[in-house]
Formats: C-alpha cells, structure tokens, sequence
C-alpha cells in the first residue's frame, strides 16, 4: 500500500499533473469556500456594518427603478455620482431621468438579486431583470428576461460610481438582434499541411 501523505513512499509515484491538479483543485475549493461564506444574503452578519448600508443604498436604487419613486435618490447617490455608460458619464439627475423614463416604458419591471457581495467600498451584484417593454427604448416589443453584473463604488457612505457589465449575447437578446451562426463557418478539425 502506498501512503499519500509519506513523501518516502508515496510522492515519487505521483506525476507532476496529478500535483498540479491537486494544487488547482484546492485553490478553487478555498475559492468556493470564501465566496459562499463571504456572500450568502441570508448570513450577512461576517460582512461591517458600513458594508450592509452599502447594499441597502443599493436596493433603495433598486426599488425606485422598479416603482418608479426617485425620492429616495437623494439619500443614497452622492450628488458628484457618475454612471458610466455607453452613452458617456451621467450624473444623479440623469440617473433619476432613467429611473423615471424606465418605469413609463417598463411599468412590471421587476430586478431579482442572484448574488451580491459587498465591502466597505463597493456592492457587486448578479441581477436578473424581467418584464415587458412598450419598444420605445431600442428594445423589442414584448417579455425580456436577461442578466448583467452592477459594480456601484462607494464615498462618504453614498453611491459614487456605478458601471453595468451585460454579456454580449444578453445585450443581443435585448436588442432584438438575432445571434449570427457559426455553423460552417469555423472548422477547428481541419489540420494545416505542415509539409512545405
């Protein structure tokens, strides 16, 4: 029998693969580890309390996209905020313009947090938006269901900056743009003739 863990007798029977993956599948195991224990919403007691009123910042902007009440913008969004967009850098009003212009075009948009991780300096949330646009926004008429990534920084206790990251194929899916295939287009079987 081969011991393991007796570097005499066990490790030389290893090949440098078989340590590697050991390696790799310890680090993403403490990986794992630390994302579930740092980000589950139900036990936010690990996290300060400075990192709690930033998520609560963050669902007070979450809840006026959804009802379309910007009063409570002022409160939580500095008043030098910028969101950096596509469009360029916005600020607070332009953000409660969106917020306002969003619930008229989409009045049962509903935003269901997947995942959020927090710090004293920055909220990441997992978010997946649904509902029905009027297609006045560039999007199609009808249902939407997609998912993006809310990166939103904090100073002084209030949002400071906020970036949206969408995959492609999600932006796609809004936009109403059919995916072109890749079908018959890309062959990876084919190998060159190296013979020359």
């Amino acid at each position: 029998m081969i011991c393991i863990w007796c570097p005499a007798d066990g490790l030389s029977f290893f090949n440098q693969k078989t340590i590697n993956m050991k390696k790799f599948s310890f680090l993403i195991s403490a990986a794992l580890c630390f994302f579930i224990s740092c980000s589950d919403k139900e036990e936010n007691d690990d996290i300060s309390d400075k990192a709690k009123k930033n998520i609560e910042a963050v669902h007070v902007v979450s809840k006026a996209f959804q009802t379309g009440d910007t009063s409570g913008i002022d409160a939580v969004v500095a008043s030098d905020f910028v969101d950096h967009t596509e469009r360029g850098d916005m600020g607070r009003d332009s953000l409660k313009a969106m917020i306002t212009m969003m619930h008229v075009v989409n009045k049962d948009m509903k935003m269901e947090i997947i995942k959020e991780l927090a710090d004293d300096d920055y909220v990441f949330s997992w978010v997946r938006y649904t509902g029905t646009s009027d297609g006045s926004m560039g999007m199609p008429k009808g249902p939407y269901d997609m998912t993006a990534i809310e990166v939103i920084k904090f100073k002084d206790g209030l949002c400071a900056e906020h970036w949206g990251f969408m995959e492609p194929r999600e932006m796609m899916k809004m936009m109403g743009t059919p995916q072109p295939s890749m079908e018959g287009k890309m062959d990876t079987t084919k190998k060159t003739d190296e013979k020359k």
